[in-house]
């Protein structure tokens, strides 16, 4: 996996190519690492697109009341797990995950990198597991992939990440958190005016394409064999850019797809944590909708979801607590605490549990489901009392994928956490050989 260390002082300098989601500057040429992917199929043998979710719940659960005292599909259900008990024969929970470089109040930069993330030398960032996979299927739909979150943009060297997503140089990507302008994106076309203004855009970036392009050029002469080598590296990253531009325009000539809305909550206006009168409990329906209608009408196949920041927030008054989040993760052991921290992730699951019953009353070509097609996961860069072991871990549905659910599986003390994520690119057709510390796939996941 390439990655690349980028100290906070540094992010200044580069320059920012609007609506690409991505920095891009004249390169520092000490920090590159060349990286190509390949090809792979997005679409199982049935030709039903596969398609990917990966959810961030931040700050940990209460462990406790999370993974059952037995193996195997006759487990019982814990406290927080209890609302998915529906589903118990289309899910895993894993126990004994660990994330080498997480836990503290910075494991989210590592969460889906595997790098060393934060640390006093700076902020190590890598290509997250997620654009592994949508750097190989992604060109079959207008968005690659999509980030969604509880926050929007990055809080790029800030606690409390508000993207789990990482380019292939390492730069975190912008996420939305705003329903509206989600839904906006994928179903609503630009008016006459609005096109006037994307066109216009388009040949902006193209000419700041050009400028950084002749800058970098200008950087060839008199320089190292190896700073050569990294601009040519620099060359390839700006190729790229003009290839995702060409992409961009080609899709801004196609129709977007005008989804069945019968049973969907309103998203005409916006709504966001900052909104005078946010209310949680609609918002998350509008949220998990949109990974449902984004997959349904194949808008993408990769979704990064950051339902929880690390340190920041995660309560709001549906949860009925007394405390923030953070705060009742330092418990000390009182059982008022520990019970409003079951309590959040409880009334979580809830939400979680409507995203599977919406996701499985999608037919699909083969008699399936949604869901069957799709495998979905989340964790959290932190175990209890913010440790980097015991991560609260569960995967979802992808039986059409070839994932194969035990309902509580227990594997060894301190399985790496990018084993889980390995898994999941094997079974989107991503042809992976290492994924960050994995010791490979899950096999016992596997059919």
């Amino acid at each position: 996996m390439k990655r690349s260390n980028v100290p906070t002082s540094n992010v200044r300098r580069r320059q920012l190519l609007g609506g690409f989601g991505v920095a891009m500057g004249l390169p520092l040429l000490e920090s590159m690492v060349p990286r190509r992917a390949s090809a792979a199929a997005s679409e199982s043998e049935s030709g039903i697109p596969r398609r990917m979710l990966v959810a961030h719940f931040g700050t940990g659960m209460n462990l406790h009341e999370f993974f059952p005292d037995q193996t195997g599909e006759s487990c019982e259900l814990k406290r927080i797990t209890k609302p998915l008990q529906d589903f118990r024969k289309r899910m895993t929970i894993l126990s004994g995950m660990q994330l080498e470089h997480g836990g503290g109040h910075t494991g989210d930069y590592t969460f889906l990198t595997g790098t060393k993330g934060w640390s006093s030398s700076g902020i190590e960032g890598g290509i997250s597991a997620d654009q592994v996979v949508a750097k190989q299927i992604g060109g079959a739909t207008r968005f690659p992939s999509m980030q969604f979150s509880i926050d929007r943009g990055t809080n790029f060297g800030n606690q409390g990440l508000a993207t789990l997503s990482w380019s292939e140089n390492g730069i975190p990507l912008a996420a939305e958190n705003d329903p509206y302008v989600l839904f906006g994106r994928m179903f609503q076309s630009d008016d006459p005016a609005a096109a006037k203004m994307r066109d216009a855009q388009f040949r902006r970036r193209g000419s700041i394409l050009d400028l950084v392009t002749e800058q970098a050029k200008s950087m060839e002469r008199g320089v190292s064999n190896d700073d050569k080598r990294k601009l040519d590296e620099y060359f390839t990253s700006v190729a790229e850019i003009e290839h995702q531009l060409k992409r961009d325009i080609d899709w801004s000539t196609k129709p977007k797809p005008q989804p069945e809305l019968a049973g969907i909550g309103d998203y005409s206006v916006s709504l966001t944590p900052d909104s005078r009168e946010f209310d949680y409990d609609r918002y998350q329906k509008l949220m998990y909708d949109l990974v449902v209608l984004a997959f349904k009408t194949d808008s993408t196949r990769v979704i990064t979801y950051n339902v929880r920041q690390e340190l920041r927030g995660g309560v709001f008054p549906v949860h009925g607590v007394s405390k923030g989040f953070h705060a009742l993760t330092h418990h000390n052991n009182d059982p008022k605490n520990l019970d409003e921290l079951a309590k959040v992730d409880e009334i979580n699951m809830r939400y979680w549990r409507g995203l599977l019953e919406r996701l499985d009353s999608v037919p699909q070509a083969d008699g399936r489901s949604l869901l069957d097609h799709t495998v979905l996961a989340f964790s959290s860069s932190a175990g209890m009392d913010h440790s980097r072991d015991r991560l609260p871990t569960i995967v979802f549905g992808g039986e059409a994928l070839g994932i194969k659910h035990k309902t509580h599986l227990r594997l060894p003390e301190k399985t790496p956490l990018a084993g889980l994520w390995h898994t999941m690119a094997h079974a989107m057709g991503a042809q992976v050989d290492q994924m960050q510390d994995s010791h490979g796939v899950i096999s016992e996941l596997l059919s």
